[in-house]
């Protein structure tokens, strides 16, 4: 009987395990906030921050209980909770959705703590706090459960997820998306709502460019998604010319001891610019070092709207230090009745509402007492209103977290609808026995909406619109009637080709910096006419200014390289600017063209003077002396060259320029012909004529003339070549004097041009040597001394000419030609005439012939 009785026992003890185990531990030490409905949606929020020990604890009774104290308040965040009641509230006015059934909720508070977020899930599951494993201790909650949103960072997404995918109950993160999140578990991820991030990586750099802003600083929490970004983002920036100076890493919530972020102080003096990725919650023990390090006067670019009031009810120095920082935050509409729903919201509305006291204590400073280990308030205004808190501690506009949980809500709702709806179609939809659907079979319909599993599954980024909006907003210290945060601009990003900033300046306040737009760089930007040398491994960021090279300039600060400036133009003496270029050759206005031109008429009157004069006195002894006709044609053809010279100047044009050198050529050929024709005269007379041989003489003199026209007729043919191959012609020279367009005449064919001197050189030459061997032969009618003086002149004259003309450049190399042309034209009528002009005019008249002979 005993027996018999003892098993009896031990039958009722495994039958009622369950129900005995959990009324043995069914004490609140987390709870939360239900609301009954025929589906519940659980949600994990985070309200507070709370030191605890860092030791995971495992059994959740009130024996391990830990002692926690509050470090911040986060009453913003009870904004996300708001959401959420607020969706089902809508959603259960709506009778249709649902097919007249209701949504409930259960939500808890994890306090930014991972070991409460794996609590509350365990507590979501088995339905009593503290939670009991795979146990459901009250069946009429945990039955009923279809899906869960949460947590606020990846850590404690990751966290609920472990739980939550052991019984394939769907997740919904309401976080900003993190890629890592899908593989640093080896379960089932949770579905997030996924940004472009590509859109924030270029929005940053579109404002860091905009400002000039090119030497910035990384802060980033310690974890897989701060290295992921500055893994891309640094990629991008090295891309645009951007460099990162440092990129510091610290714990979310750095426990006693840690050095955390307190090396960021250090690295603060390096930079003006630190771009800030994350949300509020990662950085709250770096928002008190940004307080401490006023005196950097840094700049804060960060990547989400943070929520920097740490002490509630007091001007906070945070809006006084951090004013002036930038935030990006993708573009959320406004969630239609919210604002008016917040207006309504108030602990006697919502008594069950365990959060709503203690964030009301806080807002409005109610003073508090506790009853049965429940918060409650006492002289609180009886209608007061979270429309009337001040900015700083409470916000009327959707934060981008709590319309994720508002669309997480309708993603709930949306896959319940479907799977009802199949169940209706089928018929098998009775409300009279009515069960939730199992949570596993909302995933395919999860799968289907806007939302992503993991980096390998297309998600939302993928089935939106492709134009993502990010809006751009400045934090400004808090005053009377100003706000926190103002949108200044936005980013539009349609793809990596169609990208377009817009700021509005003068909403912008940089803070301590009086809207003077700081510089960051590792140096100031090289100035005009100066470019950039590397001096560093950051060659875009870090350099040297070196003056542009001659003929070079750069018309923008900070060029990597100097350009030269078209070939019609010149560099400033500044190299910062290109000039056009000034048209020059010699003209007659010019001060050296009006003196040649003056040389020339002048020595070509004075040609024609003694050719007047020799014309006069033609029957004298010393004119008809070495054949008169021949000193006609010598002058004659000085006279030409003396004028020939004028072509040269003036602007240069095809005519001019085949003519100069031809004339030049020939005219010059006939007189050296006509003097080497003078100086056969005088050696054949006193060599191999006879006296009074008139014979003889005629012969000689028909000689003579041959001599002058088979010396010119060579130059004509050579001329006639050079005419008929390669003729000069109309040039440009844009290098050789600068600011100068030089206009010219190009020879054509240099070879040709040397053949007209040098058969000039050889006439010249011929007549010098058959004048120096004729020199000592009777002085009287012997013209052999004055032609080897004046071959003498103008052989030294064109023999100078050629280095000097090869040296030249522009309007001086014209001029050498036409200063060779005269002076060694002047120089044959000098030292062939003068003599002869002397005797005629001074001596003939007074004395007879025969007087003149002795």
């Amino acid at each position: 009987m005993e027996l018999l009785i003892a098993f009896s026992l031990l039958i009722v003890l495994i039958v009622f395990q369950e129900q005995i185990f959990c009324f043995s531990l069914s004490i609140p030490a987390s709870p939360g906030y239900y609301q009954d409905g025929h589906f519940v949606i659980g949600g994990l929020f985070s309200l507070r921050v709370t030191a605890r020990d860092k030791r995971i604890k495992f059994g959740f009774n009130d024996t391990m209980a830990i002692p926690e104290v509050v470090i911040v308040n986060l009453t913003k965040n009870y904004q996300h909770m708001l959401a959420m009641v607020f969706a089902i509230e809508k959603i259960n006015k709506e009778p249709n959705i649902l097919f007249n059934m209701s949504l409930g909720f259960y939500l808890f508070n994890d306090d930014f703590f991972e070991t409460r977020a794996m609590e509350s899930s365990m507590a979501l599951l088995s339905g009593g706090s503290p939670p009991i494993p795979n146990y459901s201790c009250r069946p009429e909650k945990t039955d009923k459960l279809v899906a869960v949103i949460g947590g606020i960072s990846t850590g404690i997404s990751a966290q609920i997820s472990r739980v939550l995918s052991l019984y394939n109950v769907p997740q919904i993160s309401y976080a900003p998306f993190d890629a890592s999140l899908g593989t640093r578990i080896q379960l089932e991820s949770p579905y997030q709502f996924p940004v472009h991030t590509a859109a924030l990586y270029q929005g940053i750099i579109h404002l860091l460019l905009y400002f000039t802003w090119v030497w910035v600083g990384l802060v980033v929490p310690d974890d897989m998604r701060g290295e992921h970004f500055i893994k891309e983002i640094r990629e991008e920036m090295i891309n645009h010319g951007i460099c990162v100076t440092f990129a510091e890493k610290g714990p979310v919530f750095p426990s006693f001891g840690d050095i955390g972020w307190y090396q960021l102080i250090i690295s603060l003096t390096l930079t003006r610019i630190v771009i800030a990725f994350g949300d509020t919650h990662d950085f709250l023990k770096l928002v008190s070092l940004i307080i401490s390090s006023k005196t950097f006067g840094n700049i804060w670019i960060t990547t989400s709207d943070w929520y920097t009031a740490i002490l509630p009810f007091k001007q906070n120095l945070i809006y006084t230090y951090f004013g002036g920082a930038l935030s990006f935050s993708v573009h959320k509409d406004e969630i239609l009745g919210f604002k008016d729903f917040q207006r309504s919201v108030h602990p006697t509305k919502y008594p069950h509402d365990i959060f709503i006291q203690h964030v009301w204590s806080n807002l409005f400073e109610c003073p508090h007492f506790y009853e049965h280990g429940v918060k409650k308030l006492s002289q609180c205004e009886q209608n007061g209103s979270l429309s009337t808190r001040s900015l700083n501690v409470w916000d009327m506009n959707t934060s981008p977290l709590s319309y994720n949980v508002h669309a997480a809500v309708y993603a709930i709702t949306q896959a319940l609808h479907e799977e009802l709806s199949l169940r209706v179609n089928g018929d098998s939809l009775d409300q009279g026995g009515l069960q939730p659907p199992l949570p596993w079979k909302l995933h395919p319909f999860l799968q289907k909406g806007k939302l992503g599993r993991n980096i390998n599954e297309e998600n939302a980024v993928n089935q939106e619109d492709s134009a993502t909006k990010i809006d751009i907003f400045n934090y400004h210290p808090l005053q009377r009637g100003t706000k926190a945060q103002v949108k200044v601009g936005e980013f539009l990003f349609e793809s990596h080709s169609v990208q377009h900033l817009s700021l509005n300046d003068k909403l912008i306040n940089l803070g301590v910096y009086n809207n003077q737009i700081p510089l960051s760089g590792c140096k100031r930007s090289c100035l005009l006419g100066f470019r950039k040398i590397e001096v560093s491994s950051y060659a875009f960021c870090c350099y040297d200014c070196a003056p542009c090279p001659a003929g070079e300039i750069t018309n923008e600060t900070g060029m990597d390289q100097c350009f030269k400036c078209p070939e019609d133009q010149y560099p400033n003496k500044w190299r910062n600017q290109c000039l056009p270029k000034i048209i020059a050759f010699l003209s007659h206005e010019d001060t050296l063209g009006m003196v040649l031109v003056s040389v020339a008429i002048s020595l070509s009157a004075f040609s024609a003077m003694i050719l007047g004069l020799f014309i006069r006195y033609r029957d004298t002894p010393i004119v008809r002396a070495n054949n008169r006709n021949l000193s006609y044609v010598l002058l004659v053809s000085l006279m030409l060259c003396f004028f020939c010279s004028l072509i040269f100047i003036g602007q240069p044009r095809t005519l001019t320029c085949v003519l100069r050198q031809m004339i030049f050529g020939v005219v010059f050929s006939v007189a050296v012909s006509a003097i080497l024709a003078k100086t056969f005269i005088v050696v054949m007379a006193f060599k191999v004529i006879k006296p009074g041989s008139t014979l003889q003489m005629w012969i000689v003199t028909r000689l003579s003339n041959a001599i002058v026209c088979c010396g010119s007729i060579i130059q004509v043919c050579i001329c006639a070549v050079w005419l008929g191959t390669y003729p000069p012609f109309p040039d440009v020279d844009l290098q050789s004097e600068y600011g100068q367009i030089i206009l010219l005449c190009n020879e054509g064919s240099t070879l040709a041009f040397y053949c007209v001197l040098g058969y000039l050189g050889f006439l010249a030459s011929l007549s010098l040597l058959i004048a120096f061997l004729a020199r000592r032969l009777p002085d009287t009618f012997n013209e052999a001394k004055t032609i080897t003086f004046s071959m003498m002149v103008f052989c030294s004259v064109w023999i100078s000419f050629i280095p000097t003309y090869l040296s030249s450049t522009g309007k001086t190399m014209v001029a050498v030609e036409i200063f060779s042309i005269l002076a060694s034209s002047a120089g044959l009528l000098g030292c062939m005439f003068l003599p002869k002009c002397y005797v005629i005019l001074l001596m003939s008249g007074s004395h007879s012939r025969k007087k003149f002979f002795k």
